[in-house]
């Protein structure tokens, strides 16, 4: 038998949507706020008092970015801003709340230091699962990019980590040619085991002659001296994030298009994104002996 569990979603977009669907489908309690019912497509009370919203429930799961300007929380799907104010750290304090991205609250003040935050966001099983999403968006939006097709295309790959491994596979199986770059002797010697053409990040070829890049990398790569080794006509989708791995304004000086592709998962695969979040929400419950999938 399932236990039931009060949880409350407070703000975030259509991922949490098909999140909330997903918990009542399990046969929990699920109250959102945050939320106009002409944005979304779902027939789900939403609640108008936050504070009622936040009390009667056991778990409170907000957004994944949870702010994007500090100030307020992230809800596109809202008419109203929701205030990360010290009145919500307040409403917060006693409740364990799932997040993705708890560091920012914690520069709000003592009392978002005080709430018990479980930050999905930083999970190695949640960037894992979220590679697959990501790397099939950052696909997608390579082919309305292109006007050749994947199996003919020629692709640079910089990063061998979760995604970079994820997205050379997908291109790989569909039939490009793919070259990764690395920066470490072994991650290069697992890039040629596995048939893939290899570079070094430090040192990348003279002529970046691909039809696209896509870069995985959270750090500058494309400074002036990469950016002057791309030939003309190079697009380059960005999927690291903020400030991303690409001088954009030289890109653009340069005539060589920067597509910054952040949550893609949310983006093009929103439901499977949900069930993600869910997932790992239920990892954590049991880990930390919150909650038994059945008694």
């Amino acid at each position: 038998m399932v236990k039931k569990m009060n949880f409350c979603i407070v703000g975030g977009d259509i991922r949490q949507i098909f999140l909330s669907e997903s918990l009542i489908a399990d046969g929990h309690n699920v109250r959102l706020y945050g939320y106009s019912p002409r944005k979304i497509n779902a027939d789900i009370k939403i609640e108008k008092d936050i504070d009622e919203t936040i009390e009667k429930s056991d778990f409170v799961i907000l957004p994944i970015p949870s702010s994007r300007d500090g100030k307020t929380l992230n809800s596109p799907l809202s008419n109203e801003e929701i205030n990360l104010d010290d009145k919500l750290a307040d409403k917060l304090k006693d409740k364990i709340v799932f997040c993705g991205g708890a560091k920012i609250f914690y520069e709000l003040g003592e009392k978002w230091k005080n709430i018990n935050f479980k930050d999905y966001a930083l999970r190695e099983d949640f960037a894992i699962l979220n590679a697959v999403p990501s790397a099939e968006g950052a696909i997608q939006i390579a082919i309305n990019e292109s006007d050749k097709t994947i199996s003919s295309g020629k692709f640079l790959v910089i990063g061998f980590g979760k995604l970079g491994k994820v997205l050379s596979k997908i291109l790989k199986a569909m039939g490009a040619e793919v070259t990764i770059s690395a920066r470490s002797a072994s991650d290069i010697a697992w890039i040629e085991s596995l048939g893939y053409e290899a570079a070094e990040t430090n040192n990348l070829p003279w002529i970046l002659d691909y039809d696209l890049i896509f870069n995985t990398v959270p750090h500058k790569i494309f400074d002036r001296n990469n950016l002057l080794k791309c030939a003309p006509g190079t697009k380059i989708i960005d999927l690291a994030s903020k400030p991303g791995g690409v001088d954009v304004d030289l890109a653009e000086f340069l005539d060589i298009k920067v597509i910054h592709a952040l949550g893609l998962p949310g983006k093009f695969s929103p439901k499977t994104s949900g069930e993600i979040i869910k997932k790992i929400i239920y990892k954590i419950l049991e880990e930390e002996k919150l909650w038994k999938k059945s008694e």
